[in-house]
């Protein structure tokens, strides 16, 4: 009874469309981010801060872009990886190379390289779709590879191919301990799911999601899917760029182009298919079911083990965990082809007519 809309009424259109209509909503999530703020900081260790919450923050961001592009346009990605390797090293050099760069600027910067960089290998988009398309962006994953790891510009000239950064600063404030590099990963993670969950809801996004559906028919009332095609690349590229900006900056400190591989653009794509395809919400479950279920199981497995008496080595552990890992993701595409974010919009809508069956 609790979740219900009883004397909740309408009276503008502003109230009808805003984000939230239900003031339940509302409340949980002004809750939610009291917690994630305030109590967070105050009760998380720095191994979780380093190991789970600030990777989970910054997948669900990258996430989030690749969301844009393959749920809402529909259109099939296997670059996101290069996008973030764009980037990173596009905010590296700016930050580099520009005397008292501030970081800020410098990750916008990278990001919006990543945007160019996503429209240069989104053309394709313009003739080819499906698998194809699939294709034509893994080539952007290849090379990306290529140029970070054979043009020593793009790493300061160093021999090694790995550049790391130091010293990181917002406003003079130092971004050294886990607490800020956390403050300062949500506050960006929220400002840019508000811009796109905005974005989505407005012109720009009614006509992603018309291309998506059926793209002949949207040419025919009128959308250009030549516009709506680049400018879903260029925000889904601009949010990865960002992503992986805060990856190599905040999370790795160091890092080298094999860390942006091709595994990581799989990781992302799975993050968005088990999450749900064309919502917001979507990008944050699938990030917390990727990222946060490998290590739980790490350590619940070794506990099994020895309520029955055994021990197994880390090796078995590990290949346990990724078959564990698999045959759930397996399972939840076929219980739920729409994503984790579709069960959680099943049991908001029960909650709304609970205990009524009907």
């Amino acid at each position: 009874m609790l979740y219900r809309e009883n004397g909740q009424f309408k009276t503008s259109y502003r109230a009808d469309q805003q984000i939230f209509p239900i003031s339940q909503d509302r409340i949980l999530i002004a809750l939610l981010l009291a917690f994630a703020f305030i109590a967070v900081p105050l009760l998380a260790s720095d191994y979780l801060f380093r190991a789970i919450i600030i990777p989970f923050l910054i997948m669900s961001l990258a996430a989030l872009g690749v969301n844009i592009l393959v749920g809402y346009c529909g259109q099939i990605s296997l670059g996101s990886g290069a996008f973030m390797a764009v980037g990173a090293y596009g905010a590296y050099n700016f930050f580099v190379r520009i005397p008292n760069m501030p970081l800020i600027p410098a990750l916008i910067l990278g990001g919006l390289c990543a945007t160019a960089f996503g429209i240069l290998f989104g053309l394709p988009s313009l003739r080819v779709k499906g698998l194809y398309l699939a294709v034509a962006t893994l080539a952007a994953q290849f090379f990306s590879d290529w140029m970070f790891l054979r043009i020593k510009w793009f790493t300061n000239d160093s021999s090694s191919g790995s550049v790391s950064v130091n010293n990181l600063q917002v406003m003079g404030l130092p971004i050294d301990s886990a607490v800020s590099k956390y403050i300062f990963c949500l506050s960006i993670l929220a400002v840019l799911a508000l811009l796109a969950k905005n974005l989505v809801r407005s012109a720009i996004g009614r006509e992603w999601m018309a291309i998506r559906d059926m793209d002949v028919a949207a040419a025919v009332i009128g959308i250009r899917p030549m516009y709506a095609k680049l400018s879903a690349f260029a925000v889904s590229s601009f949010i990865i760029g960002v992503a992986g900006g805060l990856w190599a900056f905040i999370y790795l400190g160091a890092w080298e182009p094999a860390a942006f591989s091709v595994d990581l653009s799989f990781r992302l794509l799975f993050m968005v298919i088990i999450g749900g395809l064309g919502s917001i919400s979507g990008a944050f479950f699938g990030a917390g079911f990727i990222v946060v279920l490998p290590i739980a199981l790490n350590q619940f497995l070794p506990l099994v083990a020895g309520l029955f008496g055994m021990t197994i080595s880390t090796t078995v552990i590990s290949h346990t965990e990724l078959m564990i890992f698999g045959g759930l993701i397996v399972w939840f595409l076929i219980v739920e082809p729409h994503g984790l974010a579709r069960l959680w919009a099943i049991g908001k809508q029960k909650l709304r007519l609970w205990p009524f069956p009907h």
